[in-house]
């Protein structure tokens, strides 16, 4: 059995069930809960929380009140330190939300603090938000969901962008260069119905990470 390393809140489960329970074979190991065998998962899911707590950034911050009062220090720092490891071992990463942002700061990148008609209601769990893509994205979507503030700004190191915002540039979708498989996107594919495809080629690879 594969085992897959991840922070998620309780209000997430709902959304990510379904997806889940599609792979018996793989093992959810749920750091929010318990303590997770790091060194001895396939691979590394990050999911959407609050902001990340200023000092596990890589910028100032001189406004405070952009960020999120309920900002959570131990998961940052225990996700960062998995996506360390992680990288070391070339396991599977697929990072969304706020994920992206932490995936992006690992690498030494920096993030807009504060960005406007990212987070309407009506883009929370409908897919109208239009994407543009670079040629060569494997996974592409015309219009995708959003539920998010803050956004990349500085790319971090070996990270290349895939899919952005049509209407204002956002990033919107990265992945991790030279490497098998380390995708991030900002919206959330939990809350859609059109991105199977994301959770199947994720999960396939964690299953394959038993064989190396």
């Amino acid at each position: 059995m594969a085992n897959l390393a991840t922070w998620m809140r309780g209000s997430d489960e709902k959304y990510f069930a379904p997806f889940l329970s599609r792979y018996p074979q793989v093992k959810v190991w749920n750091a929010e809960r318990r303590k997770v065998p790091i060194e001895q998962v396939n691979g590394l899911l990050l999911t959407g929380g609050p902001d990340i707590a200023p000092e596990c950034l890589n910028q100032p911050v001189p406004d405070p009140s952009l960020i999120e009062k309920d900002v959570h220090p131990d998961r940052d720092r225990w996700e960062l330190d998995a996506i360390k490891k992680a990288i070391e071992r070339g396991l599977p990463i697929f990072a969304i939300c706020k994920g992206l942002q932490t995936l992006n700061v690992a690498f030494g990148g920096t993030l807009r603090l504060d960005i406007r008609g990212h987070n309407l209601p009506g883009q929370k769990t409908h897919d109208i938000q239009p994407l543009r893509s670079d040629r060569q994205t494997r996974h592409r979507f015309k219009k995708v969901n959003s539920s998010h503030h803050q956004a990349i700004d500085q790319l971090g190191a070996g990270l290349e962008v895939e899919s952005w915002c049509a209407t204002d540039d956002v990033i919107e979708q990265v992945r991790l260069r030279d490497y098998p498989f380390a995708l991030a996107v900002q919206y959330h594919p939990e809350r859609g119905r059109i991105y199977d495809e994301l959770f199947e080629d994720f999960m396939s690879r964690v299953g394959n990470s038993l064989k190396r």
